[in-house]
């Protein structure tokens, strides 16, 4: 295991970067593709990581890999270290998991925010998360909370999952405000909060009043366009964001990749573990719509009184869906 630890550490110098390392046990890591510090969902998913290590006594090591080049042969790497676990985040890492896991079957891959492989991997669990559920609750939030005829969304990027988050959104928004309309843009990066503020500060100076943002650090620009302007309301996509605007960040469209990566660790590591692939959503409460406590304490009277007046229509939808009397469509262009 030290040779590949050994080689790792070399394969991070020209980039890409790896976090220490916890204990003495056996290996498990997390290769990421967005950078740590993003208030959000790798910052959960690295201390979810630490968790298991420290509970189990395990060896943890983060790595970020910005460079795609590098994706495969730090799988490679890990292999060759005789990892227990490996974690990847997102879709791009699919095809450097095909290459590599098929070739390390004593290690068990885990891809978060993976769409099913065919056909399966025996050592390879891909995970799926039914975020447009959550976006569908932030619509009903919003076309409830908004004075406007529109609210706005603000994505990280045009892809599949996002772009049906946008059109469940308008679903719910239409469902309790049938002329409501939804303004949508995308940054086109994760990690851009600059143009989100710039997006955000457009859309705001236009009349909107209340802006899902979805564009993990990113959000920090949406977030920050609502604090200088009174009356505007976010709904963030990570808890950590209701500190950075406690009288404007009302909810979040939660997907808790942090407790999403520490339940497939702990399945990880039972012997009767297996492959294939994964649904998340509201049933299992990593996918959710939760309002934020600080707002309730922070927020003008109005805006909270706002806020709790039509909470109740969002229980009601969310208990719909998890019953199956209500389906929300997943439609991946833009309607």
């Amino acid at each position: 295991m030290l040779r590949g630890l050994a080689a790792l550490a070399g394969a991070c110098a020209f980039g890409d970067r790896a976090e220490a390392a916890d204990a003495t046990g056996p290996l498990v890591a997390l290769l990421h593709t967005q950078a740590a510090g993003d208030n959000g969902v790798v910052d959960g998913m690295i201390a979810a990581l630490h968790r298991v290590a420290r509970e189990r006594g395990l060896t943890a090591r983060a790595v970020y890999a910005a460079d795609p080049s590098n994706f495969e042969p730090i799988l490679q790497l890990l292999g060759e270290a005789g990892a227990a676990i490996v974690f990847t985040t997102f879709e791009e890492m699919t095809e450097p998991l095909k290459a590599v896991a098929p070739a390390f079957p004593k290690t068990r891959y885990v891809q978060i925010y993976g769409d099913p492989i065919v056909p399966p991997i025996a050592n390879l669990r891909t995970v799926s998360y039914e975020t447009h559920l959550s976006s569908y609750l932030a619509g009903v939030c919003g076309a409830r909370m908004s004075r406007a005829d529109r609210i706005g969304y603000i994505g990280g990027a045009s892809i599949p999952n996002l772009v049906a988050g946008v059109n469940a959104m308008i679903a719910g928004a239409r469902s309790v405000r049938p002329n409501a309309g939804v303004d949508a843009a995308f940054v086109g990066s994760f990690q851009d909060p600059a143009k989100a503020l710039e997006i955000a500060n457009q859309m705001f100076a236009g009349g909107i009043d209340y802006v899902q943002a979805d564009g993990a650090a990113s959000d920090l620009g949406v977030i920050q366009a609502a604090n200088a302007r009174p009356g505007r309301v976010v709904s963030g996509g990570a808890r950590p964001q209701f500190a950075l605007g406690p009288a404007t960040v009302a909810a979040i469209t939660q997907c808790d990749f942090g407790r999403s990566m520490y339940g497939q660790a702990m399945a990880a590591l039972r012997p009767a573990w297996t492959g294939g692939h994964y649904k998340s959503g509201l049933q299992d409460g990593v996918v959710d719509f939760v309002a934020s406590p600080l707002f309730v304490r922070a927020a003008p009277a109005a805006e909270v009184e706002r806020l709790r007046a039509l909470w109740p229509a969002v229980e009601r939808a969310r208990a719909q869906i998890v019953a199956g009397t209500l389906h929300v469509p997943f439609v991946t262009v833009l309607t």
